[in-house]
């Protein structure tokens, strides 16, 4: 689902803006998962819900974030923050698309190899065994 506004398209994947509700729900999470285009000279912000942590991965262009101190971000570049209010983004005289993603923190504990990412070393071990047997599930 795609809206527009202040130079900037966004497609909703997860939660709402604007009253457009992205295709995937049900998450406990309560994620917001948007795909931004900035145009040059764009402006959007966005909403975080407290309790929630966000990142931005700027994948093409640069823009400015406000939380950034100012600095232009640069693609690719990931941006990170903690518990918040909202995400001001501006971009300068180059375009800008990112991916925006909000929810609630999962509190669970993170073990990661490679494109793996589980609870333990021991589920990414049994992972890998049933990758080399042929049997993980598809």
């Amino acid at each position: 689902m795609r809206i527009r506004h202040s130079g900037a398209t966004v497609r909703v994947i997860a939660g709402t803006v604007d009253g457009v509700t992205g295709p995937i729900t049900g998450i406990v999470a309560e994620p917001t998962y948007l795909d931004v285009s900035l145009a040059s000279g764009g402006t959007f912000m966005q909403p975080i819900p407290r309790g929630h942590s966000a990142f931005a991965y700027v994948f093409e262009g640069e823009a400015r974030f406000e939380s950034e101190d100012g600095k232009t971000v640069v693609a690719p570049k990931l941006v990170v923050w903690g518990d918040g209010d909202s995400i001001e983004v501006h971009a300068g005289n180059v375009p800008a698309r990112f991916l925006l993603v909000s929810g609630q923190p999962l509190n669970e504990t993170i073990a990661r190899y490679g494109p793996f990412v589980m609870n333990t070393q021991e589920e990414i071990q049994q992972t890998l065994r049933e990758l080399q047997q042929g049997t993980f599930a598809r």
